[in-house]
């Protein structure tokens, strides 16, 4: 079964999934080999330094809300979890130009806004 996602989505999920690989120690291999084979047909060497951008924002991204979860235990004040949280907005919002460079690099007419 052969699914299709605009350019931008797979190569985000594809992104995270690199990051969930190394962070589960393979326990996703079957995701990650899943969007290897759609990312096949995309041409990695044009968008090789927008790759590798992302893949570092997901691991500050995951290592963000991993501390989030350690917050609730550790009890945390609110003011150092909003810090967090809009710390994360911020990764997102670089997540987004990223993803569109992409998507004009590889001209591909979908595009994320956010508003």
């Amino acid at each position: 079964m052969q699914f299709e996602f605009p350019i931008i989505e797979l190569v985000d999920r594809y992104s995270i999934a690199k990051v969930k690989y190394e962070k589960t120690s393979g326990a996703n291999a079957a995701e990650l080999e899943f969007y290897e084979n759609q990312m096949q047909s995309v041409d990695k060497i044009l968008i090789w330094d927008e790759l590798n951008a992302l893949k570092i924002l997901h691991d500050k991204i995951w290592n963000l809300e991993d501390d989030f979860k350690k917050c609730r235990i550790d009890g945390t004040d609110l003011a150092e979890v909003g810090r967090r949280a809009l710390e994360i907005r911020d990764y997102n919002n670089m997540r987004v130009q990223i993803k569109n460079n992409i998507a004009e690099k590889l001209n591909d007419p979908v595009r994320e806004i956010k508003a």
